[in-house]
């Protein structure tokens, strides 16, 4: 099983990064650091159906760094929510619904919430597992944040609802690539120590590799943990991850590869042209 992750992870950074070429659409390394938790989520974790998106016992992904939206739009069409066709042939350009961010959930199957602004996922996923809970639902919520996104004051007040009520059906995962737009993430505003602030806000609260699929499967198996409260995963990632020339380099922010760029990343992944 682990294997067979680690091999979906890796085709799917080929899919991401032909993408981001193909139609120019940027966020690039944001998305290579958090492919391996979605992955995680999507294809061994979550209880989705892709037969049945909206079934109301579904468990929820939410993608609250909603800029890494290609890097969701690639996991849920192999994972059968709508073609790959539609996916790789969209007209970007001309406002199509594969855009920079999730549109919103009536618009595409397999996705939860619009996320185009930072800080809004959490609230969200938090008025979701009170939801299921209220309604008798065993469901969870996994709520995956940037590290940057975790300055939006909004995250804090879900992140104290959530712990004053005690929802040990919400997970959030944080996708902690030490970089945001402009700077690196600890130096804009001091968000360590990361998970020591979680537990103060009383959560449950874990840090892991990002990119080790087994770890975080291990980790992820066993929640909720028993202790009765909301589950805070800090993943360390590498912006960038799986290709030498994007790794912790923040320029992959914004920008995309170019015919020999793309070529030298499909090597490295061992897909060769």
């Amino acid at each position: 099983m682990i294997n067979s992750l680690e091999e979906t992870a890796r085709e799917l950074r080929r899919r991401i990064i032909e993408y981001s070429h193909k139609t120019k659409t940027p966020h690039l390394g944001s998305c290579l650091s958090c492919i391996d938790i979605l992955t995680t989520l999507y294809f061994d974790i979550a209880k989705v159906n892709p037969a049945d998106p909206q079934d109301p016992n579904r468990d929820r992904v939410i993608l609250s760094k909603g800029h890494a939206a290609p890097a969701l739009f690639q996991v849920l069409a192999f994972k059968g929510f709508f073609p790959y066709e539609d996916l790789i042939n969209s007209d970007h350009a001309n406002g199509g619904l594969f855009g920079e961010h999730p549109p919103t959930p009536d618009h595409l199957p397999g996705i939860e919430a619009a996320t185009g602004s930072l800080g809004h996922g959490l609230p969200m996923g938090v008025g979701m597992a009170m939801a299921n809970r209220i309604s008798g639902r065993n469901s969870r919520v996994f709520a995956v944040l940037g590290d940057g996104e975790c300055n939006e004051g909004s995250i804090w007040e879900a992140a104290m609802f959530a712990g004053g009520q005690k929802l040990d059906n919400l997970v959030v995962i944080v996708d902690f690539n030490k970089w945001q737009a402009t700077d690196r993430s600890p130096e804009v505003l001091a968000l360590d120590p990361l998970k020591d602030k979680w537990a103060a806000f009383g959560w449950s609260t874990y840090e892991v590799d990002g990119h080790d699929v087994s770890a975080l499967v291990n980790l992820l198996r066993n929640v909720p943990d028993g202790y009765g409260k909301p589950i805070a995963i800090v993943a360390h990632t590498v912006k960038g991850k799986g290709v030498d020339f994007m790794e912790d380099d923040n320029n992959w922010h914004y920008r995309t590869p170019n015919a020999d760029e793309l070529s030298a990343a499909m090597t490295q992944l061992g897909f060769d042209k």
